[in-house]
C-alpha cells in the first residue's frame, strides 16, 4: 500500500506538469484550431534560456528569464508565421508548426552539445520521507505550482474579458468578430501564455526526479507525451487537459512499477487510444453533431 501510495503522488506530480503542457495544446486549438506541433521546442527553447543564463542571474533569475522566453517565442511564432497565412487550412498551418520546431529543436541540441545540463537546481533530487513513504520534491513542487497556475487560468477564463472573448472566439469565430472581439488579439494571447506554461514545466521536466536526464532531446520528447494527454481529455476542453494531464501521469508511474519502465510509454498511448474508440472526441471533448 505504500509503494501505491507513494507512486500515485509522484504520479500526480508529473501529471500536473503534463496538464500545463496540455493546457498550452487545448488553448492554441480552441483559439485557432490549429494543432501546435512546436510545442515540445517551447520547452527545449526555455530550457536552453536558463542554462544559458543562470550564471550571471542565479537560478530564480534564470528561470523568470526562461519562462518569459518561451512566452515570447511562442509569441513571435504566431505573429511573424501563422498570423501571415490566414488564408492556409489548419492542416497545412499544423505542418508550418512542425518545421519550426524541426529549426528549433535542432538548433537548441547542436548548441547544447554532450553536455546534459539539470535545471531544477531549487528541488531537484531532494526526496523526503513522510511515515514509510519517500516522495520526490521536485513532483510535489510541481503539484503544488500547477495548481496555483491553473486556478488562476480557470478564474482568468472564466471571469476575464480575454477569457470571455476566448471562448466566445472559439464558440464562433464570425459572431465573435461581429461583437467587436479582435481575433488576432486573443489568438496571441493564448500563445502566449501557452509558452510561458511551456517554460514553467520544463523546469521540472529537465530533472533527476522527473527525467533522469538533463537538458537534451529527451526533453523535448517527454514535452510531447502531453499530446496524448490533451487529445484524451478533448482538444477543445481546458479541463479535460488538466484531467488528462493527470490520467498520463499516473498511467505513466503505476505502470512503470508494476509492468515494465520501457511499457510505460506505450501504456500512455495505449490508454489514448482506448478512450478515443469509445468517446472520438474525448473525455471532456464536444461532440461534432451534423445535420443531414
Amino acid at each position: 500500500m505504500n509503494t501505491f501510495l507513494q507512486l500515485v503522488m509522484n504520479g500526480l506530480g508529473k501529471g500536473a506538469v503534463f496538464a500545463l503542457l496540455a493546457l498550452g495544446f487545448v488553448m492554441i486549438f480552441k483559439a485557432t484550431e490549429v494543432i501546435n506541433f512546436a510545442h515540445g521546442s517551447l520547452v527545449l527553447f526555455g530550457g536552453y534560456i536558463v542554462v544559458a543564463t543562470r550564471d550571471a542571474l542565479g537560478w530564480a533569475g534564470a528561470a523568470v528569464v526562461g519562462v518569459i522566453s518561451a512566452g515570447l517565442l511562442a509569441l513571435a511564432v504566431e505573429r511573424l508565421l501563422l498570423s501571415r497565412s490566414k488564408l492556409a487550412d489548419h492542416n497545412s498551418l499544423a505542418l508550418l508548426t512542425i518545421g519550426v520546431d524541426v529549426i528549433i529543436t535542432e538548433e537548441i541540441v547542436r548548441r547544447l552539445g554532450v553536455s546534459l545540463p539539470f535545471i531544477g537546481d531549487a528541488w531537484d533530487a531532494k526526496p523526503f520521507q513522510i511515515g514509510e513513504i519517500t516522495l520526490f520534491r521536485t513532483h510535489l513542487v510541481a503539484l503544488l505550482v500547477a495548481t496555483v497556475l491553473i486556478t488562476a487560468f480557470y478564474l482568468a477564463f472564466r471571469f476575464s474579458n480575454w477569457g470571455v472573448a476566448m471562448r466566445a472566439q472559439a464558440e464562433n469565430r464570425e459572431a465573435a468578430a461581429l461583437m467587436g472581439i479582435r481575433s488576432s488579439r486573443v489568438t496571441a494571447t493564448a500563445w502566449l501564455v501557452a509558452g510561458l506554461l511551456a517554460g514553467v514545466a520544463v523546469l521540472f521536466i529537465a530533472t533527476q526526479d522527473f527525467s533522469g536526464a538533463g537538458l537534451s532531446r529527451g526533453t523535448h520528447s517527454i514535452a510531447l507525451a502531453a499530446f496524448p494527454a490533451a487529445i484524451l481529455g478533448g482538444l477543445d476542453s481546458t479541463v479535460g487537459a488538466v484531467v488528462g494531464g493527470l490520467v498520463v501521469g499516473l498511467v505513466e508511474a503505476l505502470s512503470a512499477e508494476y509492468i515494465s519502465f520501457d511499457f510505460s510509454k506505450s501504456a500512455v498511448f495505449l490508454v489514448m487510444l482506448v478512450v478515443l474508440v469509445v468517446r472520438p472526441s474525448g473525455l471532456f471533448g464536444t461532440r461534432e453533431t451534423t445535420r443531414v
